[in-house]
């Protein structure tokens, strides 16, 4: 236990603010270094003991995690959105670095996953594919919106066609508007042949996979579907079951509830007061959760064993926005204990014992 050490680490853009406490929390050394592989290396060879790395989620926290990991005992990159901080108190690097490692040294911190190095190249293409997609509907709404805002109607994807382009441009009076639209064709032009690309290359890396054939077997998860599901989660081991997971989609209910317990002839009894549900979690992976929602609205559009699981609860009275979110947490179930298992969909899984 003498020999534990915690590191607190504050990074930024030029400096890295580093504290370094024992096991019983007293501070050993205090420095600041700069962000440099080398700088950073050879702090950490200078401090004896075991060591227990922590940083917060962010731009360097892929690159410190690699380069800490074969020197330490343990590294944690934490979420700084479940940080324990407390308003109205002095804020400095050096103070985030010391809250940062007493957390660490008791134990309070919300590790982020950086575990598997396997499919980071999957990793890569899904976020370039992503980034291109959000960045050609970017286009596409400021285009619609340039139409509106003159009350000119652009209902449907007519007005992104090649074809009728010149009549829409027409359509726009002035000089300016117009040169300002034919910059976004421009730009939409180049953007979906990139996308394409980014998704074929997507594809073909997932198809290395093992898992790849697993997550297509299940009906509304396709090739790309399925690539992004392995390029977000990685690994299913990651997860100690659907409820974990449900939460890190965004898929898990928010409850509220308070005197749990009251007396009742002089015992203590729990109380059957109903629990407050006040919706789903804010705080998740937002693509994971488009993933799954997409994933059972596409369910709904094709007859099948989905669709089926869907039509069962609506007719047991629940409510059809319900009965979709049901639907997409039992996609992610499936996702889930079918890549852990290593088998193959079928229609057995959906029987209500295996839920």
């Amino acid at each position: 236990m003498k020999r534990l050490k915690y590191i607190g680490m504050d990074v930024h853009l030029a400096t890295i603010s580093m504290v370094v406490l024992n096991a019983a929390g007293k501070v050993m050394m205090e420095v600041t270094i700069a962000t440099q592989a080398g700088a950073i290396l050879d702090f950490i060879d200078g401090v004896s003991g075991t060591l227990h790395v922590t940083f917060e989620e962010g731009t360097y926290a892929e690159w410190l995690y690699d380069l800490l990991l074969p020197k330490v005992a343990g590294v944690v990159v934490c979420d700084p959105r479940r940080t324990p901080r407390r308003r109205g108190e002095n804020k400095s690097d050096r103070i985030d670095a010391r809250q940062l490692a007493e957390w660490l040294r008791l134990g309070t911190l919300k590790s982020v996953y950086h575990g598997n190095a396997e499919r980071r190249a999957l990793k890569e293409l899904a976020k370039s594919y992503l980034a291109l997609v959000g960045d050609t509907t970017r286009v596409m709404n400021r285009l619609k919106a340039l139409y509106r805002a003159r009350g000119i109607a652009c209902k449907g994807t007519r007005v992104y066609s090649i074809q009728l382009r010149p009549q829409w441009l027409e359509q726009l009076r002035e000089p300016g508007v117009r040169g300002r639209a034919e910059l976004l064709y421009q730009e939409l032009d180049l953007l979906r042949p990139l996308r394409q690309q980014a998704r074929a290359a997507m594809i073909a890396e997932s198809r290395k996979q093992p898992a790849h054939k697993i997550l297509c077997s299940i009906p509304s998860l396709g090739p790309v579907r399925s690539a992004l599901l392995m390029a977000i989660l990685q690994t299913p081991h990651r997860f100690r079951g659907k409820r974990q997971l449900w939460t890190y989609a965004g898929l898990a209910l928010v409850t509220r509830s308070s005197a749990n317990y009251q007396l009742v002839n002089g015992q203590l009894t729990r109380s059957r007061k109903p629990v407050l549900i006040v919706g789903l979690n804010a705080n998740h992976h937002h693509a994971l959760k488009a993933i799954f929602k997409d994933a059972a609205v596409s369910a709904l559009a094709h007859p099948g064993p989905l669709q089926e699981f869907y039509a069962a609860r609506v007719a047991q009275g629940i409510k059809p926005e319900l009965a979709r979110l049901t639907l997409a947490r039992k996609i992610a179930w499936l996702t889930l204990n079918l890549w852990k298992k290593g088998e193959r969909f079928n229609a057995q899984h959906l029987k209500p014992q295996a839920a």
